[in-house]
């Protein structure tokens, strides 16, 4: 089987190595925009060959589309013409907007994915073994996809390691916004507060591990995220408006010396460690 990955950075290079792991048969074709992209990917065995243009894609048996999410989109309405048995898989963090833009004509071949994993580098050398391993992946709307298609993205992700999970693209949109989307923003909004109020050396003396958790995902792709950002605006505004109204309880409690409120307030925000 031959498999085409768009996109070589940590998602599409990560699903290289998983695959090459899994399905040492199958022969993986790489396509990045970024040609040292395509020369690191070579070089650190995330395929076996790259090609140069879609054209060479749309003879795979599967097309993985791990590209920002406004990319898929443009790159969608190019794959019009591929054969009926082919399976098209998007990685992208929202879905609606997405499979709002499939061409009527694939349909049928397109399976829309997010798998809920990641770190905060990107680039081919970000990508690792195992990323996939044990990890979720939202499939959307999959009764929508053909019946090939289904059996194909299965026993791809299962085989891999994942798990599955299915919801339609507005439930997912709306959920990727509250538990993956805010947290992201909030991470940017932290970085820049405490890099607009403390110098450089404040920082690397105090900053301990809470800060550095909090803050780790603000290194993530700033082109990524933008996209991310505007695909799922009004979801994402939706989760902002949520967590506002915490950050505001929190600071008129602590102006007005509410201290066994903000306990109790802090013992609720405990128990979501129950659940996870």
């Amino acid at each position: 089987m031959k498999i085409g990955i768009v996109g070589l950075g940590l998602m599409g290079g990560s699903l290289g190595i998983a695959l090459k792991e899994k399905f040492p048969d199958y022969h993986l074709i790489g396509l990045d925009h970024n040609k040292e992209h395509c020369r690191q990917a070579l070089s650190l065995n995330l395929v076996d060959k790259i090609v140069t243009s879609l054209e060479d894609i749309k003879l795979c048996d599967v097309i993985v589309l791990s590209i920002p999410v406004d990319g898929i989109i443009s790159v969608l309405q190019e794959l019009t013409d591929v054969p009926t048995e082919c399976t098209i898989i998007d990685l992208g963090s929202t879905k609606a907007k997405i499979i709002n833009a499939i061409p009527t004509s694939i349909c049928q071949n397109f399976v829309a994915a997010h798998p809920m994993t990641g770190t905060e580098k990107f680039g081919p050398e970000a990508a690792i073994e195992g990323l996939y391993q044990g990890k979720v992946t939202v499939l959307c709307d999959f009764e929508e996809s053909g019946g090939r298609q289904r059996e194909v993205t299965h026993k791809l992700f299962d085989t891999i390691g994942m798990k599955l999970v299915y919801m339609n693209a507005k439930e997912h949109d709306r959920h990727a916004a509250f538990i993956s989307h805010m947290p992201h923003a909030l991470s940017f909004a932290i970085a820049n507060a405490v890099m607009r109020q403390e110098d450089p050396k404040s920082i690397i003396a105090l900053a301990g591990g809470g800060f550095r958790d909090m803050s780790r995902i603000a290194k993530s792709s700033p082109t990524m995220w933008e996209d991310i950002f505007r695909q799922n605006k009004t979801n994402l505004i939706t989760a902002l408006e949520h967590f506002n109204e915490e950050l505001q309880k929190c600071q008129k409690m602590v102006e007005n010396e509410e201290w066994n409120s903000l306990n109790q307030w802090m013992s609720d925000a405990n128990r979501l460690h129950d659940i996870l």
